[in-house]
């Protein structure tokens, strides 16, 4: 298959093109620049140069493929509500493209605001939240009316692994780093899922293959791990002291961080671990913050 890929040269789009490539699937991957361009071409993929924001880019390119893969964000949180609109956008483009061809097209969401304060399983549809306001699954059942075989792969609050520079566990690091402890909020006792993102990778590629249509899948290895334990073990890495916040507190110590320190967003993927025999197998995120891998 013939897969066009956004996000291509990201953390999880990187896993995801080589996935892809090293089960026999062709890669056209949007590049935004030259560095991103020469990525891509050592890992074996093609180039197909434009971003988010190039709608005629993404046209171009959902039109000359067999399937796509969205895995592309603008993870900028100061303008969380505008790359949340990029996201919508870039996802009924390529929609429109694809429309009455039943090409399989899958979307990157999230676990963490699923069911916060309950397991969240893969039946649950997400009510849209204005305070949140990414529409990717929204906007992916609107485009399967078109005649697209849309699914959605719901990632992890924490997607580790070597290479991880922007994701949350690196916003916790350096914010212990900062205020010289690591901190949790409370008891810490609210949970995070995570997956390592060679088997995220993994997941979107068994989605592609999949005949399935409006699923969604939750790319979760270990349904909970207390926030608690995830600072216990940053702070041992850097060798400073582990401590509660008071929740009244947290904005101060956390900044714009807060809210997800403090959410507790258990999921599990049995369901998905059923019906596309999905297996994680890497290493887990202690395992990864054990090895020093976001510390050194």
């Amino acid at each position: 298959m013939r897969v066009f890929v956004t996000g291509a040269t990201g953390f999880v789009g990187t896993a995801v093109v080589q996935e892809l490539i090293n089960n026999g699937h062709q890669v056209l991957g949007l590049a935004r620049s030259d560095a991103s361009a020469q990525k891509l071409i050592a890992a074996g993929a093609e180039v197909h140069r434009g971003d988010l924001e190039d709608l005629d880019s993404l046209r171009s390119g959902a039109a000359a493929v067999d399937g796509v893969i969205h895995a592309g964000f603008i993870h900028d949180f100061t303008r969380f509500a505008e790359v949340c609109k990029v996201d919508q956008t870039a996802i009924e483009t390529i929609g429109e493209v694809l429309a009455g061809s039943n090409r399989p097209f899958i979307v990157t969401s999230g676990t963490a605001l699923v069911s916060p304060g309950t397991l969240a399983t893969e039946d649950i549809i997400s009510p849209f939240n204005p305070a949140w306001p990414r529409a990717s699954e929204q906007t992916a059942d609107a485009v399967a009316k078109l005649g697209v075989r849309t699914s959605a792969i719901r990632l992890s609050p924490s997607v580790h692994g070597d290479d991880d520079k922007h994701g949350f566990i690196p916003i916790l690091v350096n914010i212990a780093r900062e205020k010289g402890v690591s901190a949790y909020i409370g008891e810490g006792l609210n949970r995070w899922n995570a997956v390592h993102r060679l088997d995220a990778a993994r997941l979107y590629r068994l989605a592609l293959e999949s005949n399935a249509s409006g699923a969604r899948f939750h790319a979760a290895a270990e349904e909970a791990i207390t926030v608690k334990t995830i600072a216990e073990a940053i702070g041992k890495q850097l060798n400073i002291p582990v401590v509660s916040i008071a929740p009244e507190a947290a904005a101060d110590h956390f900044g714009w961080f807060s809210h997800m320190a403090a959410i507790d967003c258990p999921a599990s993927s049995k369901w998905t671990q059923e019906q596309l025999h999905w297996q994680p197998s890497h290493s887990t995120l202690l395992t990864d913050i054990e090895n020093g891998i976001y510390t050194q």
